[in-house]
């Protein structure tokens, strides 16, 4: 009877140490994975720390960029666009001059921050300050956009359009040669359109 008691009580003991052992192992695997958790969780916020660090770094070089431009007399900013991606600018638009356009990419050089300037710039193929000039710009402008938007194979969010004395700037990035190639007939078949120059980067 004796022995009975002793053995159960034994099982019940073996029982219990194996179960306790169990909550034991179930508990550091549940704090490896919160742990494992935690540090993926933590890598992904540095990562994207990092790519919002860049983004803030990207925008501060092209407000200062802009801003430096403004302050240079002989340079006609309003005409220039400034896109920065991961420190390098691009300057696209239409300028007065070549010497103009030298200008501009030594003006961003200079700014803090800068590795590299791509020009994209162009000359002005005939000077026009007509209202009526302006006009039909604008209006080249807004629907080369709306044939754009209307297009399945043109990104037309990510391509810029600039029209000036009938010239057509398309700048931006699409995804393929094809949709470059495309955003540029289209822009060609507009009414008005003397000739495209088309600066978009296939990424």
């Amino acid at each position: 009877m004796n022995k009975t008691k002793i053995s159960k009580t034994l099982m019940a003991v073996m029982l219990g140490s194996a179960l306790a052992s169990g909550s034991a192992f179930a508990a550091n695997e549940t704090t490896n994975k919160v742990e494992s958790t935690a540090d993926s969780a933590g890598q992904k916020i540095d990562s994207s720390m990092n790519k919002v660090g860049n983004f803030m770094d990207d925008s501060a070089i092209t407000a200062k960029v802009k801003a430096a431009l403004v302050d240079h007399e002989n340079i006609k900013s309003t005409d220039i666009s400034v896109e920065t991606n991961k420190k390098v600018v691009t300057l696209s638009g239409f300028v007065e001059s070549q010497a103009q356009a030298e200008e501009a990419v030594k003006v961003a050089k200079g700014v803090e921050g800068v590795d590299s300037v791509s020009d994209k710039l162009h000359v002005r193929d005939g000077k026009s300050d007509s209202a009526k000039g302006y006009a039909g710009d604008a209006a080249t402008t807004s629907e080369i956009k709306a044939k754009f938007l209307a297009d399945d194979i043109v990104p037309s969010r990510k391509v810029k359009v600039e029209t000036t004395d009938g010239v057509v700037q398309l700048s931006g990035t699409v995804e393929s040669k094809a949709q470059s190639e495309r955003a540029e007939s289209i822009a060609k078949a507009i009414d008005g359109v003397k000739s495209v120059k088309n600066d978009l980067k296939v990424e």
